[in-house]
């Protein structure tokens, strides 16, 4: 009592020591916590930043939907009224801005309707290459209440009557320079319509279409068939590796979703997007295309993708973004030298199936660009963004991710490919590092509308009473894998695994390994059948680099080195190139039939010989050994 200010004093600095000390412990609490955060979660704020942005994407698309913004085409008309002057498309030495393609699309919507008496409902069929027309005569038939069926341009008889048969087209438009003469008589017999995209028919059974278009009126339609959000929008065939296409189902939904892959990788309204790849698939279509009027951004559309021209066209409209799929970017770095290759102002690359290998050449070679991996489908919503900066994998499967798309990873039989059960009939996830069959719970965000005139190959898309009974998954048909890190990786296409001395070998890691050495150019791997032996050996075709020669004993060791004895491939055959698919999936059902028949094979044919540590030409001699078991493989 005789010191009242020395006794608040000592008060006040023991308040204000505790509150430090609480300050600092909060503190090293605080980084604590974040050494934890960046040791065991090394990647929590890019997964919760990119779930952020998925959120905000979904907020926005149901705001849209409020304003009556439904549709892939409402979304288009929205660019139209908003930048009507922005140029759209630049094809060649044409520029058209959203409001040319617009009233363009108007003149063909009015020509069909008029002349071609099309109505909502209606399946129409595009044959046509990638040029501006392509999306106006699809935005002309959208804007009808059409159903619109994409068609591959390089399929032959009788895979193209299949596709328009099975979707049920009742016209076909086809692109300027495309024939139809072999399979223009059973079109007739379908009471099929056929129109060219030309001024004049080359034929009298077809009319010719851009004539009577030049005649109509470019204003919009009085009136426009609403749409509704759950129904079909597009038909889209799913290439045939394994045999004829199905015409999947493409949802309005589905279309919606499709067209922020570009903004999610980080593509803006400002950036001139270039894409080569063909239209009448889904990428440049619903992801490319649909990304640009998202963003209300430029393409430079190409008629097709060409190695030598690339880093010229993109230099020359100043490209800040190109697509990629499969092996175009092994194509790129297979041409020699450009100086185009680093004056180019390219900061991103967006797209899929990118091998590890040719990802981090890609980037060195071609300047740092950015690249973002990413894994969807044709027939359902399921699809995975590499939105960080680790070359491989396809995306994460972060808690954050699986909250908004959820999926499984399910143990696989090798022989049938179909998902092991317990016995109490259910299915049973993978462990990290193991493959597994990706499949994904069907909702009303992510459907399946099947494919279009096929109910059985619809339904073994479906994996039934997966975790309990009653519920129904996706199956995608691909192997993926999630390591300890949360991070998937493609593995395989079911069906590119084979099974052979009790071991799974995977195709695509064979191929990978082949790919290396620096004499082999291409491979292509696959598993054939031998007398007497269970399961399926190893082979691969290759394609040998410009003045090169096999070298057996160099590729052995290496095998040696970087694979399992199961996994080495037993028989080698030399092909001048390898068959692959439009979007550059290589074709193995030819090969695979023709197996190591010397009857069948005009290429040179190589095997394995492991005591001579060396590949040797397969003479008939050493064939017929091997055929009837002196020789063991």
């Amino acid at each position: 009592s005789m010191f009242p200010g020395a006794a608040a004093v000592i008060h006040r600095s023991g308040t204000v020591n505790m509150i430090t000390l609480l300050f600092t412990s909060a503190v090293a609490g605080l980084l604590a916590l974040t050494v934890y955060q960046t040791l065991a979660y090394p990647f929590f704020w890019q997964d919760l930043i990119y779930y952020l942005k998925l959120l905000r994407y979904r907020r926005k698309a149901q705001a849209d939907m409020h304003r009556g913004i439904i549709t892939y085409l409402d979304c288009f008309l929205q660019q139209a009224r908003t930048k009507p002057n922005k140029p759209f498309i630049i094809f060649e030495e044409q520029t058209l801005t959203y409001q040319d393609v617009e009233r363009r699309s108007n003149q063909f919507a009015n020509a069909f309707r008029t002349e071609g008496s099309l109505t909502k409902g209606d399946i129409v069929a595009q044959f046509m290459c990638n040029e501006p027309d392509f999306i106006c005569v699809w935005f002309g038939l959208c804007k009808l209440g059409c159903e619109v069926a994409f068609l591959n341009v390089n399929i032959k008889t009788k895979s193209l009557l299949h596709c328009i048969r099975s979707c049920g087209a009742r016209a076909l438009l086809v692109g300027k320079g495309l024939t139809l003469e072999e399979v223009l008589p059973d079109l007739m017999k379908d009471n099929v319509d056929v129109w060219v995209v030309d001024h004049t028919s080359p034929s009298e059974k077809v009319k010719s279409l851009l004539d009577k278009v030049e005649h109509m009126l470019g204003e919009t339609l009085s009136e426009r068939p609403k749409a509704d959000i759950m129904s079909n929008f597009l038909f889209i065939f799913t290439s045939g590796t394994t045999g004829l296409s199905k015409a999947a189902r493409v949802g309005h939904l589905k279309a919606i979703a499709s067209m922020a892959f570009l903004p999610m990788c980080g593509a803006t309204s400002d950036d001139i997007i270039y894409i080569t790849l063909p239209l009448y698939h889904m990428s440049a279509s619903l992801l490319g295309i649909g990304g640009c009027i998202h963003l209300g951004a430029t393409c430079v559309l190409k008629k097709k993708f060409s190695a030598s021209h690339f880093w010229k066209d993109c230099v020359k409209h100043n490209v800040t973004v190109v697509q990629y799929i499969g092996e175009l970017c092994r194509y790129l770095l297979n041409h020699p030298l450009v100086p185009e290759e680093r004056l180019h102002q390219v900061r991103l690359a967006a797209g899929s199936g990118l091998r590890s290998d040719i990802w981090k050449e890609f980037t060195n070679r071609f300047g740092g660009i950015k690249i973002r991996e990413g894994y969807g489908l044709t027939e359902a919503s399921i699809g995975f963004l590499n939105y960080t900066d680790e070359a491989g994998p396809i995306g994460r499967a972060s808690y954050f991710n699986k909250l908004f798309m959820p999926f499984e990873l399910l143990r696989y039989d090798p022989q049938t490919y179909k998902p092991i059960r317990t016995a109490s009939g259910r299915c049973i996830r993978v462990q990290a590092g193991e493959a597994g069959i990706l499949v994904a719970p069907l909702t009303a965000m992510n459907q399946f509308l099947g494919y279009a005139g096929d109910k059985v190959q619809s339904e073994k898309k479906l994996v039934r009473d997966v975790f309990k009974s009653g519920d129904v998954y996706f199956n995608t048909g691909d192997l993926l894998f999630l390591d300890d890190r949360g991070f998937l990786y493609f593995h395989d296409r079911i069906g590119d695994t084979f099974r052979w001395k009790g071991e799974n070998v995977s195709t695509t890691e064979v191929a990978e390994v082949l790919g290396s050495l620096d004499f082999i150019k291409e491979a292509n791997v696959y598993g054939v059948s031998v007398p007497g032996y269970e399961g399926r050996t190893g082979m691969a075709a290759i394609v040998l680099k410009h003045d090169s020669t096999l070298n057996g004993t160099k590729l052995f060791n290496h095998l040696v080195q970087t694979l399992p004895a199961y996994a080495w491939p037993r028989f080698i055959r030399i092909q001048t190139s390898l068959d692959v698919t439009e979007t550059f999936k290589q074709q193995k059902v030819k090969l695979v039939q023709e197996g190591v028949n010397l009857s069948l094979i005009q290429d040179p044919l190589y095997f394995l010989d492991q005591s001579q540590k060396d590949y040797v030409f397969l003479t008939v001699s050493i064939h017929q050994g091997i055929m009837c078991g002196e020789i063991s493989l």
